[in-house]
């Protein structure tokens, strides 16, 4: 696929050091890397990480372990008799009773009344108490902060911004959610994980940190000119908390087994997966200038950038993208060592996107 190569060559050393890529049409599947990274380098997937832990959710919900609609009171007792705060910008101690309790359904579709607030509608009062507390808000950080039962502690200790049911926030509620279906299996996330995802689909070398034999395909990350992390650095070992927002390692062979996984009901059940990606919140249009949407932890979309309505994925800003299109039975993934320098999609990934999902695109055969 010459387009889908020169759009990702044409930024190496603009921008961005090493990357890798996938796209599979319909089964037909082609493959390149660039740069510092070979085709199977290993990448901090940040974001990419919800919908890994959303599906697993799901297989959950499938088997009867969680219910959508049931309050999340009894496995996340912190989260019991919830405060919220009068108004969104009210000091912390400023509050009203919840309206009613936080619901499965609440934590996957990010509206449990915590979170980031892209729309800039209110400070981040709420967050900036969390940072206070030790938490950390921001990039993705293995080594900082502390266990699962000690940060659902601290979060259970400040109020909701919002009440439950009523606003997407972001991030929060996907960090919530790996601490929910761990307790509701009695299980560590990252062995769930391996139990439910990443071994029944050979995804061999996705997890929460980089095993000592492997540090040698696993790159530095760039924030612009800085490098945030280096290989022996706070992916080289587990950290406290698994963080089911942003912590994974990956490949993009590992998630393409994720993707097709899905598509192909391998993971989740056609029903299960239809109330994963199903729009349930939007189009919600944080930046004023793409609209989409989230199912049950996944990123719902219509861009203008080739994808269909119905698409689905997720993006990562420390330079990760996946998305899959059901119209054109399109697959695309790209990995970067660069994280993202603002909101907006860096260059590389418009462009990616363009050539992966416009009408001709092809795959030939892998170099």
């Amino acid at each position: 696929m010459d387009g889908v190569r020169a759009a990702v060559e044409g930024h190496i050393g603009d921008g961005v050091h090493g990357a890798a890529w996938l796209v599979d049409r319909a089964g037909a599947v082609a493959t390149g890397s660039a740069g510092s990274s070979g085709p199977d380098a290993l990448f901090r997937i940040s974001s990419v990480t919800k919908p890994v832990i959303a599906a697993l959710a799901m297989t959950l919900v499938d088997d009867g372990t969680l219910v959508l609609d049931d309050p999340v009171d009894h496995l996340l007792p912190e989260l019991a008799e919830r405060r919220v705060l009068r108004t969104p910008d009210a000091p912390l101690n400023d509050t009203v009773p919840a309206d009613r309790p936080i619901t499965v359904r609440d934590v996957l579709e990010f509206r449990l009344g915590l979170g980031m607030d892209f729309a800039g509608q209110f400070p981040g009062t709420v967050l900036g108490a969390l940072v206070d507390r030790g938490l950390a808000v921001g990039p993705p950080a293995p080594q900082h902060g502390p266990g699962p039962d000690e940060w659902m502690r601290v979060v259970g200790g400040v109020p909701l911004s919002v009440q439950p049911g009523t606003q997407w926030l972001y991030n929060t509620g996907a960090q919530v959610l790996g601490v929910l279906v761990a307790r509701a299996t009695g299980q560590s996330l990252p062995d769930l994980l391996a139990s439910r995802v990443t071994r029944p689909l050979g995804m061999r070398d996705t997890g929460f940190h980089v095993p000592a034999d492997q540090l040698g395909r696993l790159g530095p990350v760039w924030m612009g000119d800085q490098v945030y992390d280096q290989p022996e650095g706070q992916w080289s070992r587990p950290g406290a908390f698994p963080d089911a927002a942003g912590g994974l390692v990956s490949t993009v062979a590992d998630l393409h087994a994720f993707a097709t996984g899905l598509r192909d009901g391998a993971l989740l059940p056609p029903e299960a997966l239809t109330l994963l990606v199903a729009p349930a919140v939007g189009p919600h249009d944080p930046d004023g200038v793409e609209g989409w949407g989230l199912g049950l932890g996944v990123t719902v979309a219509d861009r203008p950038d080739g994808r269909h309505a119905g698409s689905y994925g997720w993006d990562g800003g420390l330079g990760a993208t996946w998305w899959t299109d059901p119209v054109t039975d399109t697959i695309a993934i790209l990995l970067t060592t660069d994280a993202w320098t603002s909101p907006q999609p860096t260059p590389v990934f418009v462009d990616f996107w363009t050539a992966a999902f416009s009408a001709g695109a092809a795959p030939s055969d892998a170099p």
